[in-house]
């Protein structure tokens, strides 16, 4: 990055926020970058130097101000994790309020509105956030072409950067799996980038302000993302991800009042004022009435077995997901074929049709976690038909990574579908499974 030095009005800017030097860098992830998405075009980027938190905000200090603590793994010096965009910026507002700060946003249901003359506390655009997660570098991660789980990063070390392809002769892997901690950490308990950022790869994913969608390349000097849209955008990875979704190009995406265990923020300020506003009423995704049906893909059978007790208990239209190509049954070739279709993010084409989709206001989704992601019959699924004012409520089978990067995968792919709350199920289920597929759908409210 070549760093330029402005000016930094806002004098009161003493809260220990780290300064982000002003300039320009690359942006997105080159073609021959390893797992890249086909969403991180590379594009030069200008950015004004700005503020930002070097530790990810605590239980502690979310609950002090909201009066309230969502997280899923309770703990003072934790990260919060279950927070929706919503709280995010609800937060940051609150947090300027206490501090005597000019708010940086307008909040009025869910519109949206920033301020970019405010001194107030906000989130960081997508821009920034890379920026400040890159600290100069140009490689896959601030630690450079690989990151290690067990001294670089909380993340599910089990699967390290490159092990996709090197599931069977991990000789060549410049990091090998370590430590998978199931939970997030305190922040701070690895060494900064090179800026004096902690844990901006791994812990718990961070919310940014832009709305998801392709980048605008015009846009150089301080994008703040799409003008509208269904998705906010989060970065970064958390302790449940494949270090493939640590890269610091990598974008996830989930619906503004969305919320996860792995997704958390880290507050912002600007250094100096701009002119204008920014956001508004958010794309509307009006959910449709009609029918529910039971759409799922599964391979070892697992999540064959959970649409079973689904289906048992309403009574919902059930179809299998079914490729005309199928995968292998021999385990080990199986992984080879789907981290294989998962790289290419090929699109298999499926034997299974549903002609009359237009009855189903709802769709129950199911599949295995097949690398921290949907496999790509199901994403050939969802681009087979128009998900607009449906409902997608998500299910998966997994074997320790829950939902990893899924839910944001399926958003991404049906930005107007509203997305319902997911049940992840450990492999089959066991014993407790009927109870927890009806607690499920009654939270989401989904019964014939």
């Amino acid at each position: 990055m070549n760093a330029t030095t402005t000016a930094a009005p806002f004098a009161d800017v003493r809260d220990d926020l780290v300064a982000i030097p002003g300039g320009t860098f690359l942006m997105g992830s080159p073609e021959d970058e390893g797992w890249r998405g086909q969403d991180e075009a590379l594009h030069e980027v200008e950015v004004s130097g700005f503020f930002l938190a070097p530790f990810e905000t605590t239980q502690a200090d979310y609950e002090r101000l909201m009066g309230s603590n969502p997280s899923a793994t309770v703990g003072a010096n934790l990260p919060v994790e279950g927070v929706t965009w919503y709280d995010a910026v609800a937060y940051c507002n609150a947090l300027s309020a206490e501090a005597g700060l000019v708010p940086a946003y307008l909040i009025d249901g869910d519109s949206v509105t920033w301020g970019l003359s405010a001194d107030g506390y906000r989130l960081p655009t997508e821009a920034e956030w890379e920026c400040a997660c890159r600290a100069g570098t140009t490689t896959p991660f601030n630690t450079q072409t690989s990151i290690n789980a067990d001294d670089e990063a909380n993340y599910y070390g089990t699967y390290p950067y490159g092990i996709e392809e090197n599931y069977f002769s991990q000789g060549s892997l410049e990091t090998r799996p370590g430590v998978y901690r199931q939970a997030p950490i305190e922040p701070g308990g690895f060494a900064p980038n090179a800026w004096g950022l902690y844990d901006m790869h791994g812990n718990v994913a961070e919310w940014v302000w832009d709305y998801y969608g392709p980048y605008d390349e015009e846009a150089r000097v301080d994008p703040t993302g799409a003008p509208t849209g269904a998705l906010r955008v989060n970065r970064g990875g958390g302790w449940n991800d494949f270090a493939k979704s640590l890269r610091s190009a990598y974008r996830a995406a989930l619906p503004a009042d969305g919320s996860s265990p792995s997704v958390g923020f880290r507050v912002a300020r600007s250094a100096q004022p701009r002119t204008g506003t920014v956001g508004a009423q958010a794309a509307q995704t009006q959910t449709a009435g009609g029918e529910v049906l039971v759409a799922f893909f599964s391979w070892g059978g697992n999540t064959r077995g959970i649409a079973q007790e689904i289906a048992r208990q309403t009574g919902f239209d059930v179809v299998e997901l079914e490729c005309e190509q199928p995968y292998s049954s021999d385990y080990n070739t199986v992984l080879e074929e789907a981290q294989r279709d998962q790289n290419a993010q090929a699109r298999p084409k499926l034997a299974t049709r549903v002609d009359d989709m237009g009855r189903y206001g709802t769709v129950l989704l199911g599949y295995p976690n097949w690398w921290a992601s949907i496999p790509m019959p199901v994403a050939s699924f969802l681009e087979g038909y128009d998900f607009s004012g449906k409902t997608i409520v998500p299910f998966c089978s997994h074997g320790g990574g829950r939902f990893g990067q899924s839910v944001s995968a399926i958003s991404k792919l049906a930005q107007n579908a509203a997305i319902g709350e997911g049940l992840s199920v450990h492999y089959s289920g066991g014993p407790g499974l009927a109870d927890d597929v009806a607690a499920w759908l009654e939270r989401n409210g989904v019964r014939r």
